[in-house]
């Protein structure tokens, strides 16, 4: 991912699946599960995320 903080834009690669999160101006990618299933939920806490919960399931 390619920031620059001067514009305050980031390019982000579309061909890969992910989760990204802004908050005050900082990207954050959140890490898939490794066993590739689960949830991650983001929690909002005043009109800004305050945190991704994550959990991973492993499929029989």
């Amino acid at each position: 991912m390619k920031t620059n903080v001067e514009s305050m834009k980031a390019e982000i690669d579309c061909s890969e699946d992910s989760l990204y999160v802004v908050k005050n101006g900082k990207v954050t990618k959140v890490n898939k599960p490794q066993s590739g299933y689960g949830q991650q939920n983001i929690v909002w806490l005043g009109g800004k995320v305050d945190r991704v919960e994550s959990t991973e399931s492993q499929k029989i």
